[in-house]
């Protein structure tokens, strides 16, 4: 584990602060707004630490990498709306028992998988009605 500085801190408070997934540039220029000399580097830095030690979820849109602050040492999944990026964290045991399955039938020990649906949530999907 990291040791937690001031950046790594600040990084954390706004993640947690932020609506739904936000990029490294989107949470940089909200801590910069707030005053703080924070660099673009280490926002990076921080987010990939924070996802790696599942403090923050971590998914790839057109590209870009995404962050969301999560609740440690869980596994879920989630629906993330592709025009406003609400993410909603969702039940998934036919995936978890399929995944196993799956793994069990070609040999596989100790998988691990990543699912997350895409779609529109029901305020986007009125508007685009």
């Amino acid at each position: 584990m990291k040791r937690n500085t001031w950046q790594r801190e600040a990084v954390r408070e706004a993640l947690g602060g932020s609506e739904g997934f936000v990029s490294a540039q989107a949470l940089h220029s909200s801590l910069r707004e707030q005053g703080s000399p924070i660099g673009l580097a280490t926002v990076y830095r921080a987010l990939s630490d924070l996802a790696t030690e599942g403090e923050a979820d971590s998914l790839q849109q057109e590209g870009e990498a995404l962050y969301r602050a999560c609740t440690p040492g869980t596994h879920h999944h989630h629906l993330i709306c592709r025009n406003c990026g609400l993410a909603v964290e969702i039940e998934a045991d036919a995936v978890e028992s399929w995944a196993k399955d799956v793994a069990a039938e070609h040999g596989f020990t100790e998988a691990s998988h990543v699912v997350d649906v895409f779609g529109y949530c029901a305020e986007c999907s009125a508007k685009r009605a």
